[in-house]
């Protein structure tokens, strides 16, 4: 695609993102099991990082249990001093991610 303006992670390989901003966004989107439309808050974070190299995106997240792994971060935006590697693993609702911050030097 020629515009990547989301971050979308491998399976199995972990990407090393720097956020700047946040907002808690509510998107249409269509659940897979009832075919139907419902409308879903997401954490969605502004990233002007991603392994190194300056991006301008966003990584978006609807699951709650990955969005509670920034939680104690997203307190005056402590994410700022910090860069995030995350790995997820899996598919659908089996999808896990790991997530390690590392202090930003």
């Amino acid at each position: 695609m020629v515009l990547t303006n989301y971050v979308i992670l491998e399976d199995g390989k972990p990407s090393r993102l720097h956020f700047v901003d946040d907002n808690i966004v509510v998107k249409e989107i269509i659940d897979p099991l009832t075919g139907r439309s419902k409308p879903i808050q997401t954490l969605v974070f502004q990233v002007d990082e991603l392994n190194g190299q300056p991006v301008v995106g966003y990584y978006s997240i609807s699951s709650q249990k990955h969005a509670q792994d920034f939680a104690a971060f997203l307190i005056d935006k402590r994410y700022l001093a910090y860069t995030f590697t995350i790995t997820v693993s899996g598919s659908g609702f089996r999808r896990e991610f790991r997530v390690s911050p590392a202090v930003r030097t």
